[in-house]
């Protein structure tokens, strides 16, 4: 089962468990990290964005131009940005590690 470490605006770092093949997204909401996803997974907006751990990065699949072009909507974008809905976890990325930006709210939350 593959952990991810979310690390939220304040530095606090809360870890998750994951079944593979489960989507960053709904592994972050879970843990009640505040990404919103409105679009559902359908990459038509950027409320999932997320930074990835610099050591992580590359051994993501690599985003596509769709998901590039969402990045370029994100506030705070990084060099290793992606969106949390594009990221299926597997056991090779037990262990990773995810930056909330700042910028991050779940207006759907209560």
């Amino acid at each position: 089962m593959p952990q991810v470490t979310f690390i939220t605006a304040k530095g606090d770092r809360v870890t998750a468990e994951a079944d593979e093949g489960a989507c960053l997204l709904e592994v972050a909401q879970n843990a009640d990290m505040p990404l919103e996803g409105t679009c559902e997974g359908q990459m038509a907006c950027s409320t999932c964005h997320v930074i990835i751990g610099k050591a992580w990065f590359d051994k993501l699949t690599p985003a596509s131009e769709d998901e590039e072009d969402m990045l370029d909507l994100a506030a705070g974008v990084t060099r290793t940005s992606r969106l949390a809905c594009q990221i299926t976890l597997t056991e090779a990325l037990d262990g990773l590690e995810v930056r909330i930006p700042g910028e991050s709210h779940n207006m759907q939350r209560r």
